[in-house]
């Protein structure tokens, strides 16, 4: 059967609920007829994952050099994407290097400036962030211009160790100097956002069906728009729909388990009605146990919903906070011995420690290699949707220790749409500005610019497959 001609915006619709689709077949003639802008025929997407702490400093550095190289220990859980990978050796974030620990690090690192140092509500970074600069440019192309996702509420109290307010260190997107972006906490919270509508009118009729399966919402329009389809997008479109059916299915499982934890113990109660109190604007019910199978399947729900958000065109840009700066989260659920994350990236060079924050690196680059295969799986067109898109993963300094934002850990996974060269390490000269990495990601976004915050150019080789670096 010969498919019917679709537009790309099709959207599958029933009350209180809306479903983007991924590229099919049948989309393409409209494609080709009427639309020859880069956005509009093959996307590109970027997502930026942020690890607070920074790293093992003498564990994660690849040996070898442009194609020639083998994994670090810390980002050995990256070998079956080893030739999806670019890892930049010797970037620095230059208005980052300043007394503050960890809140100038993480505020300033997606804007590339010094924030302003204060200890009350008149936050400033003094710059817009690059996701924010490029979904500016080409955010009216998708339902969401950007979205900003996190694991940790904000704390809202002053460091006295440095003078700064903790807010800072909860936020790496700024839609203007004075507006970082809130993260959504809430895996459900975040999944409505993709796939519920967002208007008055549409916020009653979700109100009315919130309890309810968006793809049981949407089932007639899904079952009507088959019969238009050849095999092989109905074959899609099923592969599709399951995925969205299994998100469903883990975020409902999730929320039944923290109720149930809630309710068989008094101190989760009130640690829930206390955290409830601090994040109420934020809708997060909030985290009530360390054990691993609640922080992983929470990290890793909010990977999956970015990917459906990528797959379906919802959103061509994302950021992602595995915790806030000075995260003192446990990871007690690694082994015997583990504590909180920030106390252990200050190792003091103390071996046992030094392990510790190893493995606490290590589990953080696992879920960047499981949102990379998520990637991966999904097909678009004649590729896949890792290799139209550009993943960062980093952090705003190199070691917790010393606080250094020299020599970053850097790692940016895909081809960018044919923008990117993977599979090799790149090693810069010293001091050269991470900025230059974000100019080189906006031009390969399509939103190219003159100058960003200390940037003296593009980033050099990295769409080179020949360049090995200095």
């Amino acid at each position: 059967m010969k498919f019917q001609p679709i537009s790309r915006r099709t959207m599958l619709k029933g009350v209180g609920a809306s479903l983007a689709l991924p590229l099919l077949d049948a989309m393409r003639p409209l494609r080709a007829l009427g639309d020859t802008t880069a956005t509009a025929s093959a996307p590109v997407r970027m997502a930026m994952l942020y690890m607070p702490n920074g790293v093992r400093p003498d564990a994660w550095t690849p040996t070898g050099s442009g194609r020639d190289f083998e994994l670090s220990p810390i980002l050995s859980p990256l070998t079956p994407h080893k030739d999806d990978l670019l890892v930049l050796t010797q970037l620095w974030n230059a208005a980052t290097d300043t007394g503050d620990g960890h809140y100038v690090k993480t505020g300033g690192f997606l804007t590339g400036t010094t924030i302003t140092r204060t200890t009350g509500s008149n936050l400033s970074s003094n710059g817009i962030s690059m996701d924010q600069i490029c979904a500016r440019r080409i955010g009216h192309f998708t339902q969401l211009p950007s979205i900003e996702l996190g694991i940790e509420p904000p704390a809202t109290g002053v460091d006295n160790n440095v003078g700064y307010t903790q807010l800072y260190g909860a936020h790496i997107s700024w839609r203007t100097p004075t507006t970082p972006l809130a993260k959504e906490l809430n895996p459900k919270l975040a999944f409505d956002r993709l796939f519920r509508p967002v208007t008055p009118a549409a916020d009653r009729a979700a109100a009315a069906t919130r309890d309810k399966s968006v793809l049981d919402l949407v089932l007639d329009d899904a079952r009507t728009l088959q019969g238009k389809l050849g095999k092989e997008d109905r074959d899609k479109l099923d592969e599709y729909l399951e995925s969205v059916r299994s998100v469903e299915e883990r975020i409902e499982w999730d929320a039944k388990r923290q109720r149930n934890v809630v309710q068989e113990d008094p101190l989760a109660r009130k640690a829930l009605e206390d955290l409830r109190a601090r994040v109420d604007a934020y809708g997060d019910p909030g985290r009530v146990s360390e054990r691993r199978g609640d922080h992983t399947e929470h990290v890793r729900l909010m990977l999956d919903i970015i990917a459906l958000g990528f797959w379906t065109d919802s959103t061509r840009i994302a950021s992602f906070m595995f915790g806030n700066a000075v995260s003192s989260r446990s990871f007690a659920f690694l082994g015997e011995g583990f504590g909180g994350h920030h106390q252990t990236s200050h190792h003091e060079n103390k071996k046992e420690k030094l392990d510790q924050y190893q493995h606490i690196n290590t589990w953080h680059v696992e879920h960047y290699a499981y949102f990379l295969s998520r990637l991966k799986e999904i097909r678009e067109g004649e590729s896949n949707l890792l290799d139209q898109s550009m993943i960062l993963f980093g952090a705003g300094m190199r070691d917790g220790n010393a606080h250094n934002p020299h020599n970053l850990p850097i790692v940016l996974a895909g081809k960018g749409g044919g923008h990117l060269s993977p599979g090799r390490h790149l090693t810069y000269e010293k001091n050269t500005p991470l900025t230059n990495l974000y100019r080189s990601m906006l031009a390969g976004m399509g939103t190219p610019v003159d100058h960003f915050a200390d940037s003296t150019s593009e980033l050099a080789g990295l769409g080179d497959p020949g360049f090995k670096g200095v």
